[in-house]
């Protein structure tokens, strides 16, 4: 059993397979992330700081970046358009009244070394979806209820765009 297990390991070491990506793709020297503002062209309030918290604690629990204080100091920059934010009802009751939304958003992001101004990993049309649940007897119930699905939404397409920017997808 414990010859097995040594061979398991040692075929998977050589595959290239990994069980987290840990970056080795972007030059070692490159250290410091600025996570620039997210620019929203949505009308929804907020969002966009969502998205930005998301991403900066992605970096911030990472071991192989440090985020900087300004982008002048950084030698990477991480910037983000959020292009879309769709919230229509998906549920409805016996009466047809909406009793649960999908937040549906669609973002473009891009990682540049900014000294180089070089592109180093970018996604376009990037979404993701969460489901809340719509009160009509308490709006302010349902709008509670949204804002915590839109802030689970922004830090599920960080963490998710971040195992890819790690990954090299």
């Amino acid at each position: 059993m414990l010859l097995f297990l040594i061979l398991t390991g040692l075929a998977l070491a050589n595959c290239g397979y990994r069980f987290s990506p840990g970056g080795e793709w972007i030059d070692k020297s490159l250290q410091t992330v600025f996570v620039d503002n997210i620019a929203n062209t949505t009308s929804e309030p907020f969002i966009e700081i969502y998205l930005r918290n998301g991403l900066e604690d992605q970096f911030r629990k990472s071991s192989r970046f440090r985020l900087s204080a300004s982008k002048d100091t950084a030698d990477l920059i991480m910037q983000g358009t959020i292009l879309s934010l769709s919230v229509p009802p998906v549920a409805y009751d016996r009466y047809d009244k909406a009793t649960e939304g999908r937040a549906v958003m669609t973002v473009n992001l891009l990682f540049e070394q900014r000294a180089a101004g070089k592109k180093l990993w970018a996604v376009t049309n990037f979404s993701g979806n969460e489901t809340y649940r719509i009160d009509q007897a308490n709006p302010s119930a349902t709008s509670v209820s949204k804002s915590t699905a839109l802030q689970k939404l922004s830090n599920d397409m960080a963490e998710k765009a971040y195992r890819n920017l790690m990954s090299g997808f």
